[in-house]
């Protein structure tokens, strides 16, 4: 950890910048799986469906500099190479390919619901160990991957 004049215990402060980057390492994952399905979706509606991936994907990328600065602003370091998420990520592997656009659409829906689901636990285990401050970050997560759940899975037919 770095020096910072940051008044939480390094002892939390360390937890936090640990479940942060693991959220960060799967944050990277998302956004490069929401791109991959924006570039190879097919079918009927695909501007919207492009378009709407390509929105869902900023999202998410900003919340990657969220969660990555909050990780930074504790002291940590942000662990955000392409090989960490590799590594790190808990999402599933997204299925490479052209496929149409219910295909990529349950695939992303699979992916944002799962990341979701973490955050919302990352929620409790932050302010569990005393950092209410990156309890609140993933809270903020949660209720926007929420919101572009509902985009995404708003597409799948009935």
């Amino acid at each position: 950890m770095y020096h910072t004049s940051n008044t939480l215990s390094e002892n939390i402060r360390s937890k936090s910048a640990e479940l942060l980057n693991r959220h960060l390492a799967a944050a990277i994952d998302l956004h490069a799986q929401v791109k991959q399905a924006h570039w190879n979706v097919r079918g009927p509606a695909f501007i919207a469906i492009h378009e709407l991936f390509d929105k869902v994907a900023d999202v998410v990328e900003d919340y990657s500099d969220t969660i990555a600065e909050r990780a930074a602003a504790l002291g940590g370091t942000a662990e955000g190479t392409i090989q960490v998420a590799i590594k790190r990520s808990f999402l599933e592997q997204y299925k490479l390919g052209v496929a149409g656009e219910q295909a990529h659409i349950t695939a992303v829906t699979a992916s944002l619901a799962a990341f979701g689901d973490s955050a919302r636990k990352a929620i409790d285990e932050a302010a569990a160990f005393g950092d209410q401050d990156t309890s609140d970050v993933f809270t903020e997560v949660s209720r926007g991957i929420d919101k572009q759940l509902w985009l995404v899975e708003s597409h799948l037919k009935p």
